[in-house]
């Protein structure tokens, strides 16, 4: 028995449900249900950064209201750059099993009666 590879279990999943959730809560958890850690934590990560310089560029005082939306809108960067990336990957990765596939079942159709 064979393990699938990590092109195979990325096909398996279905994009849309990965980009959405990597869009709603904007935090990456579409790379969870992908199974892709790095992108996940490198998005943990980018987004904790930028609450961090938030916060400490604002100190004591309450933040404007510009700078809510440049809070915001720095999240939503984050969530829009990560759906992009995880659909493009999961096409990537369904062609690929795909033409796998087409090759597999082509190379077997050797011989006259076959």
């Amino acid at each position: 028995m064979s393990y699938p590879s990590r092109d195979e279990i990325l096909a398996s999943s279905k994009g849309w449900i990965a980009s959405l959730l990597n869009f709603l809560p904007g935090l990456g958890s579409g790379y969870l249900y992908q199974r892709r850690w790095k992108p996940y934590f490198f998005t943990i990560t980018a987004s904790t950064a930028w609450f961090a310089l938030g916060f400490f560029l604002q100190g004591d005082s309450e933040p404007s209201q510009s700078e809510q939306i440049i809070g915001i809108s720095g999240l939503l960067f984050i969530s829009i750059v990560t759906v992009i990336e995880a659909n493009l990957t999961f096409k990537k990765a369904s062609n690929k099993t795909k033409a796998e596939k087409e090759k597999i079942i082509s190379s077997k159709k050797k011989g006259w009666f076959k």
